[in-house]
């Protein structure tokens, strides 16, 4: 039991600044802890259940001496009467614990390991369009399987691949939830694998996704010569975008400190990629030639820069220049258009072309026995489809008339 020490007053705890745990006597156990900050807090140090237990009662001056003595007395006589302080804290705070709140303290804790701004965007979006209006309000802990039926349910067949990933975030954020002491342990009520895999259709069995809209490859070199007529910064990077087999935001990011020109090799670090491993693309004669030609703009990183100072071009700007001039196509489908025209007109290895669109090849085990990147082939790939892609239009046959016979 602590030690009953002299009884400070009013003014003698105004006038505690030295940082510690300062005894103020009335209450056993009853300190004034002065932060290193200079902020005052209220604390009951007590045995709660045989363990040692620091109580906290307010922060000082908004809980005056007074009001800790009253509230330190009533702690104290709780526990007397077989009470758990800190259990019923403890459930006051689950109480208070709402989806809406649970899924807030989630994505800020995970905000920083997500590779972009727009990931955190869209699950604030999708939470906030789909779940929020149906359990937003609730304590997490209170969250069944009901409820977050009653969410999927409304679109998982129209809209399956947004109500799939609203599933595993809501997944997330209770098993965060049970973590931290919010929720009690057990089944996650938005778990797939045992739980909804028997209450909802597959996936596979309903997603009416569509792939991005592709050009056919006999159609890319017409289009790469119209595409070299128009002037400026969004015609330069399609066509580096299409020569590369890059993606759009890959290429709007591109800064010349990734580019070697000499070494002709483009390292897009490991952030910048979908799969989150640095990827080299090797640069062919006609890339180098597109980049040479590009201004080099001092102080300004980006090779494709946009309108505002060190901002990327927009995805817009590629999809108004192509709604100009290919209707119902997309930067992202052309990637389709060079894989398609490597398996129907050359002999390159499915992994070296798998590899130039930096998709994983092989299972794992096969991935750690392989230490290159199959640099060297995807060069020569690389070469021959950009001499594909930017070949002259063929002249147009010449009609000689058949002289009748003298």
């Amino acid at each position: 039991m602590p030690k009953q020490t002299k009884e400070l007053t009013a003014i003698e705890v105004k006038r505690l600044t030295e940082p510690g745990r300062h005894p103020v006597g009335t209450v056993p156990g009853l300190y004034l802890w002065v932060r290193d900050t200079g902020t005052k807090n209220w604390v009951l140090r007590t045995m709660v259940k045989g363990k040692r237990a620091d109580i906290g009662l307010g922060g000082y001056p908004g809980v005056t001496l007074a009001d800790a003595i009253k509230r330190a007395r009533g702690v104290r006589d709780d526990i007397a009467k077989g009470s758990d302080p800190l259990a019923k804290k403890k459930a006051a705070k689950a109480e208070l614990m709402t989806f809406q709140r649970a899924a807030d303290e989630y994505i800020t804790l995970h905000r920083a390991s997500w590779k972009n701004a727009k990931h955190a965007q869209q699950w604030e979006n999708t939470l906030a369009t789909y779940v929020y209006p149906t359990i937003g309000t609730l304590p997490v802990k209170d969250v069944k399987t009901e409820q977050i039926k009653d969410i999927l349910t409304q679109h998982w067949n129209t809209k399956n691949e947004t109500m799939v990933r609203v599933r595993n975030r809501i997944e997330l954020v209770l098993s965060w939830a049970m973590a931290s002491g919010h929720r009690e342990r057990g089944l996650n009520p938005a778990a797939w694998r045992g739980h909804f895999d028997k209450i909802l259709p597959k996936p596979s069995k309903v997603n009416n996704r569509k792939h991005h809209a592709a050009m056919p490859w006999q159609d890319v070199p017409e289009f790469m010569r119209k595409v070299s007529q128009v002037e400026g910064m969004s015609a330069r990077c399609l066509e580096f975008t299409i020569l590369t087999a890059c993606r759009s935001g890959e290429s709007r990011g591109a800064t010349w400190e990734e580019i070697d020109l000499n070494g002709k090799v483009w390292n897009i670090p490991a952030e910048r990629m979908k799969a989150g491993r640095a990827h080299r693309v090797p640069l062919s004669d006609r890339v180098v030639k597109l980049l040479e030609a590009l201004p080099r703009i001092e102080g300004e990183p980006l090779v494709f820069p946009g309108s505002k100072e060190n901002t990327p071009l927009s995805d817009m700007s590629l999809t108004m220049l192509l709604r100009r001039h290919a209707t119902g196509v997309t930067a992202h489908g052309f990637r389709s258009s060079f894989r398609d025209w490597a398996a129907e007109t050359t002999s390159y290895p499915g992994e070296v072309c798998e590899m130039a669109l930096a998709h994983a090849v092989g299972d794992a085990v096969e991935a750690a026995y392989r230490r290159g990147d199959l640099f060297a082939k995807r060069a020569a790939l690389m070469q021959d489809w950009a001499a594909y892609a930017t070949k002259p239009q063929e002249a147009a046959g010449t009609v000689t008339p058949i002289r009748a016979a003298a």
